[in-house]
């Protein structure tokens, strides 16, 4: 019984985790809108949730990726990208490709980067609100009232 509730919660506080991240990333692209040779990252949300989550399959992740995962027998062994195995994993980064050519070679789209941006406050809100809700539930179902 208590895993459901915590699971729900974890899942909920991931995808706040990844929403955070993912607009920090979309405001350093605006921020960085008229540096030369700038290229904009983001990342794939819904793969990162699955990561982050363990819903994705290693072995899934690993063939869709196109290489192995390293295999570790300890917390404190380090994995592929430098980090120990126990902490939390980082979503895989992405190169957005620019819409169209500037002389600059900067690879932001204004456009594109407010709607991703407006996009993911909407979806960052919906996620403080779900988790809102199941606190609010938890502590109806406590009190009794």
């Amino acid at each position: 019984m208590l895993n459901r509730l915590t699971d729900s919660l974890n899942f909920q506080a991931e995808a706040l985790t990844l929403r955070s991240e993912r607009q920090r990333l979309i405001a350093s692209n605006i921020a960085n809108a008229d540096t030369p040779g700038y290229v904009a990252r983001d990342f794939d949300f819904s793969t990162a949730l699955k990561n982050a989550t363990g819903q994705a399959s290693t072995e899934q992740t690993a063939l869709t990726k196109g290489h192995l995962q390293l295999a570790t027998g300890h917390g404190n062994h380090l994995n592929s990208q430098g980090m120990p195995a126990s902490s939390k994993a980082t979503p895989e980064m992405g190169y957005a490709t620019s819409a169209q050519t500037n002389l600059d070679n900067n690879s932001v789209d204004m456009d594109r980067e407010r709607a991703n941006f407006a996009d993911n406050t909407v979806r960052y809100e919906a996620t403080l609100r779900f988790i809102n809700s199941q606190v609010r539930t938890l502590n109806t179902a406590i009190t009794g009232q």
